[in-house]
């Protein structure tokens, strides 16, 4: 579908049906694309929006897991925890980024922090909640059958939770990448949103429209990726996934 579309609108300003000035044609978004790849501008500025992603789901993914997991397991400790984080996830991204300036600076520790913080409330909220949606009669077969608590947290617990928590790091490392654009845009001289910003300013609308496409191929890179890793972590899962 993108393809025929592309291809109709590369037709509509060939034809002089349109002007292309504010939506260039896809040759012309190549063009660019290529232009930027021939000088290394556009793996500077991919290998440096892709950094920041990788270190910002690594931070955010691990707290995301490690606090998830202890609100789920716990009642007590949801208790305290859970209406502070659902507190703190509704307030808007934005709002976050004076604040990180302050702490932290102009430079990449703020960018890290904001896209560690957009990663982390997904991920918290997928696995606390498939702790707490663990059948109970799986739990009773593991009790019945003696399990300690670690061999019950490995052997039930863990297999019951992980595809849930791979659709919980899915969506939060596409919030990643949706974070990086405003973190890029706090004063970065480098990544595809200073490219962005570089165009907005400069009136390039190819150049807006070639960062834009090089963020949904980064992104879906990232997420086939991340796919491919834990599909042997729920392999034994008898679905109709390969139909779908």
């Amino acid at each position: 579908m993108p393809v025929a579309v592309a291809l109709l609108w590369e037709a509509a300003v060939r034809l002089g049906l349109a002007q292309g000035r504010l939506v260039p044609p896809p040759s012309r978004i190549i063009a660019t694309l290529w232009g930027l790849a021939q000088t290394g501008e556009l793996w500077t500025h991919t290998w440096m929006t892709l950094w920041r992603v990788l270190v910002g789901f690594v931070i955010g993914a691990v707290a995301g897991i490690v606090l998830g997991a202890l609100s789920g397991s716990s009642k007590t400790i949801r208790q305290l925890l859970d209406p502070t984080l659902q507190a703190l996830r509704a307030i808007p991204s934005i709002a976050w980024v004076p604040l990180f300036i302050l702490w932290l600076g102009i430079f990449e520790a703020s960018k890290v922090a904001l896209i560690a913080v957009g990663v982390f409330f997904p991920v918290y909220l997928g696995i606390a909640g498939a702790i707490l949606s663990v059948d109970r009669k799986l739990v009773e077969v593991g009790h019945v059958f003696r399990l300690s608590r670690v061999q019950l947290a490995r052997r039930i617990l863990l297999p019951a939770v992980l595809p849930e928590a791979v659709i919980a790091l899915r969506s939060g490392l596409g919030l990643g990448f949706m974070f990086v654009v405003a973190a890029e845009f706090m004063g970065a001289s480098e990544g595809l949103g200073y490219l962005l910003v570089d165009g907005q300013q400069m009136g390039k609308p190819d150049q807006i429209l070639a960062a834009i496409i090089a963020f949904a191929l980064l992104g879906k890179l990232a997420d086939s990726l991340l796919v491919a890793g834990t599909k042997p972590l729920v392999r034994w899962q008898d679905t109709v996934r390969e139909r779908l």
